[in-house]
């Protein structure tokens, strides 16, 4: 599917092979590929996203507490975060078609296996055999579009597929309510089923079975280093958990929780240097524009998410308003972030792509900025306003950042930095939603849950968000190298 690969060494006799997939369906294959991988990514974002609204009825079934729901939704962060680094193996080991297939039939196997649990521990494993496909899922789309693509169509594609990626969160809830309320909540975790079926038939037909670059696959391609798997899985589990009672009952317990996982992690990243095959190629590092690329996406994927948890709760408590207002205020928003990333990824593909992320940064930063000034006197225009925005800005960034940090790696290096980019991301998206959490609770144990202590605690928080949003965009300024 490469546009600039050399002729792949399978034959046109081979019914799924690049060469025979591109005299059947011509240069259009290229769309077809990013329209099987946007359905697929929609179906790992579901999974991901709809579990919100069901998790008081699945904790009302099994008499579940808060820290026990939550990790419903960490466990699978988690696993999609691990999983994120072991794509390029899987894709060298079993090409595109087999590992984006295997992927969707563990991703549906998951739901339908969690949809028919009868236990709680059944059913958090299943959502981490979610997470597991969703991180492939997530990671290969970056990948095709970078070697399918040529350098002047890239960022086009990228917002093609950005815009179906931030359709799936923005109606996900809405509709996942509305099964909870027809079908209960087992109906979310079949919802995945028809994106699984839908995507799994495209690939057969528009993916090649060769890995990228049109290269045979490679059935002895050594597996992930084992040592570097546990290190990194003991390290989320700590970290996450961490987290999580550090917002409890038993701060200190989390604090020797965080501390393990940062031990823990040190001892990743110095094992990557001697392993023979490392989860987190070291090297990709040593280029100056992928490294700022890397600091830009775990800062600015803990602003993102932080502020995506952040900003619904500031409306419900501080503000008091009902959560059908709520989604009344959000709804505008989702849909200018929706129209603003094809018309960003258009630019990217004339103007370097530093300049769109970090002007969208600085414009995301400003959206916080004016949160501080928002009260329960506030008419609701400017609070739509600015979410509207805020949004915009993410628009910019979305499609910007992946070409960005991949466009000056060598080929062979692009599933690795798509991977190690994804994985930054989501890394410090679980970082933010907990930090935001901390926070605002030491904030609101200083200023009380009053109209006006609430106010002060989320506008300083509000100010934490402007702030990484700052350090994120310093950041992208320097991947004009």
């Amino acid at each position: 599917m490469a546009a600039g690969d050399d002729q792949p060494p399978l034959t046109p006799a081979q019914p799924h092979s690049l060469a025979a997939l591109q005299l059947r369906h011509g240069p259009n294959l290229r769309w077809w590929g990013l329209l099987t991988v946007m359905i697929g990514n929609m179906g790992a974002v579901m999974a991901a996203t709809t579990i919100n609204v069901a998790i008081p009825a699945i904790s009302h079934v099994f008499a579940l507490g808060p820290q026990q729901a939550q990790w419903l939704a960490t466990g699978f962060m988690a696993a999609m975060t691990l999983s994120m680094l072991a794509t390029p193996w899987l894709l060298q080991r079993w090409g595109y078609r087999r590992a984006y297939i295997g992927m969707l039939v563990l991703l549906g196997a998951g739901g339908l296996a969690g949809g028919l649990s009868g236990s709680v521990g059944m059913l958090m494993a299943m959502r981490v055999v979610e997470g597991l496909a969703a991180g492939v899922l997530q990671t290969i789309p970056g990948v095709i579009i970078m070697r399918a693509f040529a350098s002047h169509e890239q960022g086009r594609a990228m917002g093609i597929f950005g815009f179906g990626t931030v359709l799936a969160p923005a109606i996900g809830p809405s509709v996942g309510g509305v099964l909870i309320e027809l079908f209960g909540w087992r109906a979310i975790f079949f919802f995945v089923l028809p994106f699984c079926l839908i995507g799994a038939e495209l690939a057969r037909r528009m993916l090649p079975h060769s890995a990228p670059g049109g290269e045979a696959v490679d059935r002895a391609a050594p597996p992930p280093d084992a040592a570097s798997l546990a290190l990194l899985a003991g390290s989320l589990g700590a970290l996450l958990n961490g987290l999580v009672e550090l917002q409890g009952t038993r701060p200190p317990v989390g604090a020797g929780l965080v501390a393990l996982a940062l031990v823990l992690m040190a001892l990743f990243v110095r094992r990557q240097r001697h392993a023979a095959a490392p989860l987190l190629p070291l090297a990709l590092f040593g280029q100056p524009v992928f490294a700022a690329a890397g600091i830009v996406a775990f800062v600015y994927g803990a602003g993102l998410f932080g502020s995506t948890y952040l900003l619904p709760l500031f409306m419900l408590q501080a503000l008091q308003l009902p959560p059908s207002q709520v989604g009344t205020v959000l709804l505008p928003a989702g849909l200018a972030l929706a129209l603003t990333i094809p018309l960003a990824g258009r630019l990217a593909d004339k103007q370097p792509v530093y300049l769109a992320i970090t002007g969208g940064l600085v414009v995301m930063a400003l959206s916080f900025v004016l949160m501080i000034g928002v009260g329960q006197g506030t008419a609701i225009g400017w609070i739509v306003a600015w979410a509207v925005l805020g949004r915009l800005g993410l628009g910019f960034v979305v499609p910007s950042l992946n070409l960005g940090a991949m466009r000056g790696l060598p080929p062979p290096q692009i599933p690795a930095g798509a991977s190690a980019v994804n994985f930054l991301r989501q890394l410090g998206g679980a970082i933010g939603v907990n930090l935001v959490g901390i926070l605002l609770g030491w904030r609101l144990q200083v200023y009380g849950h009053g109209p006006d202590g609430l106010l002060r605690a989320f506008h300083e928080v509000f100010v934490l968000m402007a702030l990484l949003t700052v350090a994120a965009a310093a950041a992208a300024w320097r991947m004009k190298r």
